[in-house]
C-alpha cells in the first residue's frame, strides 16, 4: 500500500527549510530534510521581499536534499497575520466559510477583500436561544501570502496550501493532555526575527501571538554594544563555557539584558492569555527554533512563566527514512525542524 507524502516548506529570515514526511500504515517517516541559507534582506520580518533570491535558495534546497515532489505546504507568520478569538452566529460549516468575510469585516485590521481568512471552530454556545460558535479567526495579508507563493512558483514548486506557522509548531512539538488534568501548554518557536507563541489546551489552540523579534535581535545587541563581528556574536550567545570566562563578563551582561527583554515579551503574552480567559496557569512551555538555543533562555523562561520549560522534539513522533543525514546532523537540525515537519504533518 502506497503511503501519502507531503512536504512542508518554511521560508525563514535567514534560511529556507523543508521536510518531506510520508505516512504509511499509520507510521510517519521523515524521508528528507534540508536547509539553505538566504542572503541578508531577502526575507524581512517574515515577508519575502526578494522573490528571485528566495527562489534561487529553494532551487538549491531541492537539488541538495533531493525531495521527490514539487508540491508543498508553505508556512506564514509575520506582523501582517492577525489571530483573534471571535464569536459568530452558528451555521453549517460551508455556509460559515462562504459568509465569513461579511461576518468579520469589522474585526480585522485590514480591508477584508485584501485578506486571506480562516476560522478554527473551538466550541459552541447559546445565548437567548441563539446558537453561536466561538473560534480563532485568522486573517493574513493577501499580498504577503502571494509573495511567498510567487517565490515557490519561480522555483518550480506548486503550493497546495498556506498554513499558519504556530499551528505547525503545535503539531510537531506540542504535547497533549487528553485527560485535561494539567493546565494549558505554550509552544514558543523562536526564529531569527519572528517568534510564534501558541497556547493550547489538550491540543486545541486557544491563543496565538506573533512577536516581531527573535534570535537575531539578541545577536544585533551584542554586535552593537561590544563591536563584535556578527558571526562571533552568534557563536558566543550559545556558548555557555565561553560566557562563563572572566574575559567575557561584559558579553554575559549584554546577553543577559537582551534575553531579559525577550523573556518579558513572552511572559506578558502568556499573562495576558491567562488573565483574559481565567485560565489555569501554564503546565509547560515548549521551546523550538534556532533562536531558542541562546544560552540561559530556557532557565529564564521557566522562572518568568513559573512553569516547566522543555525543548520541543519534532522528531519524536517520526521514524527516519533515507534522509541523507547522519544521526549527529539530525540532532543538530531538530530544533529548526518543528515548522517544516509540522507543516507536512498538517497536510497529511
Amino acid at each position: 500500500m502506497a503511503g501519502r507524502t507531503a512536504i512542508g516548506l518554511d521560508i525563514g529570515t535567514s534560511s529556507v527549510r523543508a521536510a518531506q514526511v510520508t505516512v504509511t500504515k499509520g507510521t510517519s517517516v521523515l524521508e528528507r530534510f534540508g536547509q539553505v541559507g538566504l542572503p541578508p534582506g531577502a526575507v524581512r520580518d517574515g515577508e519575502v521581499v526578494d522573490t528571485r533570491a528566495v527562489a534561487d535558495a529553494i532551487r538549491t534546497l531541492w537539488a541538495n536534499a533531493k525531495f521527490s515532489k514539487k508540491d508543498v505546504v508553505v508556512g506564514v507568520s509575520n506582523q501582517r497575520v492577525f489571530v483573534r478569538l471571535v464569536q459568530v452566529r452558528w451555521m453549517p460549516e460551508s455556509e460559515l466559510r462562504a459568509s465569513l468575510k461579511f461576518q468579520v469585516a469589522d474585526l480585522v485590521p485590514m480591508p477584508v477583500d485584501e485578506a486571506v481568512l480562516d476560522f478554527i471552530a473551538l466550541d459552541e454556545l447559546e445565548s437567548d436561544g441563539v446558537r453561536f460558535v466561538r473560534g480563532l479567526l485568522v486573517a493574513a495579508s493577501q499580498d504577503m501570502v502571494l509573495s511567498a507563493i510567487r517565490a515557490c512558483q519561480l522555483a518550480g514548486l506548486r503550493v497546495r496550501a498556506a498554513d499558519l506557522t504556530p499551528f505547525a509548531v503545535l503539531r510537531s512539538a506540542g504535547t497533549t493532555d487528553s485527560l485535561g488534568l494539567q493546565g494549558p501548554e505554550a509552544v514558543v518557536d523562536v526564529g531569527a526575527k519572528v517568534t510564534n507563541i501558541l497556547v493550547h489546551d489538550g491540543g486545541v489552540p486557544r491563543f496565538v501571538r506573533i512577536l516581531m523579534l527573535g534570535g537575531d535581535d539578541i545577536t544585533a545587541t551584542i554586535v552593537e554594544k561590544l563591536g563584535m563581528p556578527t558571526a562571533d556574536a552568534e557563536r558566543l550567545k550559545r556558548d555557555s563555557e565561553a560566557l562563563a570566562a572572566p574575559e567575557n563578563t561584559n558579553a554575559r551582561r549584554v546577553i543577559d539584558a537582551a534575553l531579559n527583554d525577550f523573556v518579558d515579551e513572552v511572559r506578558n503574552s502568556v499573562d495576558y492569555y491567562i488573565s483574559s480567559t481565567a485560565s489555569k496557569p501554564l503546565s509547560r512551555l515548549v521551546l523550538s527554533g534556532g533562536g531558542s538555543l541562546a544560552d540561559g533562555l530556557a532557565q529564564r523562561l521557566a522562572t518568568a512563566v513559573r512553569a516547566q520549560v522543555e525543548y520541543g522534539r519534532p522528531f519524536t513522533n517520526v521514524s527516519f527514512g533515507k534522509t541523507g543525514l547522519a544521526p549527529e546532523q539530525l540532532q543538530f537540525v531538530e530544533p529548526m525542524a518543528a515548522v517544516p515537519v509540522g507543516l507536512a504533518m498538517g497536510a497529511l
